[in-house]
């Protein structure tokens, strides 16, 4: 049964996929055995934050925004992972999904305590290819260049399976 034709039709298809292009949505966000997109953002100084210059390590892309208080929380949490496992074995990129102003703002006060990498999002080009619909967003990227997980939206109950997660990550073999 067609609901639509003509011109119904056609005005309806646009909306949709206006609204489809407006949400963010793309083609199938990359999973567990995927390689992931290769930018996640630009630095404080514009330098571009490229996944090939991480090979051979874990990584953990992270999305946050300074109004979620999950993403807030887990990078304290994220930088003693790193400093633990040694920065000779994993990175954490975190990848801030707010305007370049705020992210200037924040970083600079980030940066005096913390050592992550940090990145600017503001154009959402990254947030697209990772398939990011909310906050916040975890990628875990084995020394394979493989994606081991992707967590969404999670809070302090999952724990411990991204640290499981994370320990597959570093386990694998570059």
């Amino acid at each position: 049964m067609t609901l639509f034709t003509g011109t119904r039709a056609l005005i309806c298809g646009v909306t949709l996929a206006f609204l489809s292009a407006a949400c963010g949505a793309t083609g199938p966000a990359p999973g567990p055995g995927d390689v992931p997109p290769s930018e996640v953002g630009v630095t404080l100084s514009g330098d571009r934050v490229l996944l090939a210059n991480y090979s051979g390590k874990a990584v953990i892309v992270t999305f946050w925004a300074t109004w979620c208080p999950y993403c807030m929380k887990e990078m304290p949490v994220l930088e003693n992972i790193q400093n633990k496992a040694g920065k000779d074995r994993i990175a954490v990129i975190a990848v801030n999904t707010e305007d370049r102003d705020v992210f200037r703002r924040v970083t600079r006060i980030l940066n005096k305590s913390m050592h992550l990498e940090f990145a600017s999002d503001a154009g959402g080009g990254a947030r697209t290819a990772f398939g990011v619909g909310g906050l916040p967003h975890m990628v875990i990227i084995g020394r394979d260049g493989r994606i081991i997980k992707v967590h969404e939206g999670y809070s302090e109950s999952k724990l411990g399976e991204i640290a499981a997660d994370i320990n597959q990550a570093l386990a694998t073999t570059p």
